[in-house]
């Protein structure tokens, strides 16, 4: 049996470039997939779809499909997880973080969702992961943290000039989907529990829970009126930006190490301005790329070792 692969090094032989170029492939589709699931989030909530049917679509389908995956891991421990464990991590990464986002999305345009939320993530993910988990905090990551707090404040003067003061309050909420991402990798480290089994715990817990609260609290009016297409849409792009995202990201680790695929995140807020562009026509503000550019000059220093 052959030695399970751990990560294909910058001065990797010729052999196993392709392996690296693999790698890199799957970060890139990653990203890809995020993005997409933020673009498809911001058109779901202007045709007219609400935040918890935008939720249903990411996790209820994926978690159905994760159900053997469950049930052969072992329900009564959760696949060894555990259920308090799961319910942390469901509340932190499931549905009621992509119900923040989307209604973000309600309030703001899709350019201050698609750099914020990942900004916010990674600048909780940087003071958490000193102050939790001990890691050192170098002068790069301190600075890069700064730079990535002033894009985030030119996105917010953006919000108050173009949109008014409840601009903020979508501004908040993605802040707030952020820093809950940030918290679910923090308590991933230190509870030692995979990517796998991470999502197939927060599947199975929306299948179990969130699906049938939906069903009772707020039914499927919108996504009948919505029409076969755009659910269908839903579907494809949130469960892209879900389990398909996440098991690329996690062939990226493996094929190139945790340190070079976290710089993957970075592609995502370009990706998704990009494909916002071409998909639903919005276009940036001035300070909205202001921002971005901030963000993307901080992400660079934060993802240095």
């Amino acid at each position: 049996m052959s030695r399970p692969l751990e990560h294909v090094p910058a001065d990797a032989p010729a052999g196993r470039r392709p392996l690296r170029l693999a790698g890199v492939a799957c970060g890139v589709a990653a990203a890809v997939c995020w993005a997409a699931g933020f673009v498809a989030a911001r058109h779901g909530v202007l045709i007219g779809l609400a935040p918890v049917d935008i939720a249903f679509h990411r996790f209820v389908w994926t978690g159905f499909l994760l159900l053997p995956a469950a049930w052969q891991a072992g329900l009564r421990d959760l696949g060894g997880v555990g259920w308090g464990r799961g319910l942390i991590m469901t509340l932190l990464a499931g549905p009621i973080q992509v119900i923040a986002a989307a209604t973000g999305f309600l309030a703001t345009p899709l350019g201050h969702g698609a750099v914020i939320q990942p900004a916010s993530s990674a600048v909780g993910s940087v003071l958490l992961a000193a102050l939790v988990v001990h890691e050192r905090l170098s002068f790069a990551r301190a600075l890069g943290t700064a730079i990535i707090v002033a894009g985030l404040v030119a996105l917010g003067t953006d919000a108050v000039a173009s949109i008014g003061r409840h601009g903020l309050a979508g501004d908040a909420l993605f802040m707030a989907a952020g820093l809950s991402w940030a918290v679910f990798g923090t308590l991933l480290r230190r509870w030692h529990v995979g990517s796998l089994r991470a999502a197939i715990a927060v599947g199975t817990l929306s299948c179990l829970v969130y699906a049938p609260v939906h069903a009772v609290l707020f039914g499927f009016d919108r996504m009948v009126a919505a029409g076969l297409r755009e659910n269908l849409l839903q579907i494809a792009a949130q469960s892209a930006a879900g389990m398909l995202g996440l098991f690329l990201f996690a062939r990226a680790v493996t094929l190139l190490g945790a340190g070079r695929a976290g710089v993957f995140a970075a592609l995502v807020p370009g990706f998704a301005l990009a494909l916002g562009f071409v998909t639903i026509g919005e276009v940036p503000t001035a300070m909205q790329l202001t921002g971005f550019a901030l963000v993307m000059i901080g992400f660079r220093f934060v993802l240095k070792p």
